[in-house]
């Protein structure tokens, strides 16, 4: 599966985000970092839900080594899950080793987002929603419906706006926004 995004286009988008953040603090404070913490790599009798984790976007794979001592990858095959017909291939699953501590710089997309999600209209017109996924934690952001920072959902919009233009990010987008508008989940859109 061969992304249209560049690394070096990556790089750019990881440095834009690192100016950003949901909030104008840490918003693990509120929560004991619940997002970050809950997995981990699993050996130890403590640990909740060792499978937590994230799927690297296409080409997203491209700015790291998968030497990390922090990252636990795993190589698995697109058609083996529910992931756009356009997808076929290996893809890229990560868990963090070390929560809730890790390379801020070298968060994955998908971390960076949290707790905003892209949406497509059935127009194709892009918004900014809330997640919508099931999470075995609670994240304020969400369940208190805590304001977010503009500049972040500036950002991550302009991301999303990029990424989108990859026809496998597209059709990515495209097939969690219909999931979305099928499931009787409340949409929250930011913008």
């Amino acid at each position: 599966m061969k992304s249209s995004i560049r690394k070096n286009t990556y790089k750019a988008i990881y440095r834009l985000l690192d100016r950003v953040s949901p909030l104008n603090y840490d918003c693990g404070k509120l929560c004991g970092a619940a997002c970050c913490s809950c997995g981990g790599d699993g050996s130890g009798e403590d640990s909740l839900d060792y499978d937590m984790g994230i799927y690297l976007l296409p080409g997203e794979d491209k700015l790291f080594t998968m030497k990390e001592a922090w990252l636990k990858w795993n190589i698995e095959y697109a058609e083996d899950y529910d992931f756009p017909e356009s997808w076929f291939g290996k893809i890229y699953f990560v868990r963090c080793k070390t929560p809730p501590h890790c390379p801020r710089e070298m968060r994955p997309l998908q971390c960076r987002f949290f707790p905003l999600s892209p949406y497509l209209t059935e127009a194709n017109e892009l918004k900014l929603v809330l997640s919508t996924v099931e999470l075995p934690y609670s994240c304020p952001l969400i369940t208190d419906n805590i304001k977010l920072e503009e500049r972040f959902i500036k950002a991550t919009y302009t991301v999303w706006k990029r990424l989108i233009c990859d026809p496998l990010i597209f059709d990515l987008v495209q097939m969690d926004s219909e999931d979305i508008r099928l499931s009787s989940k409340n949409i929250v859109f930011i913008k």
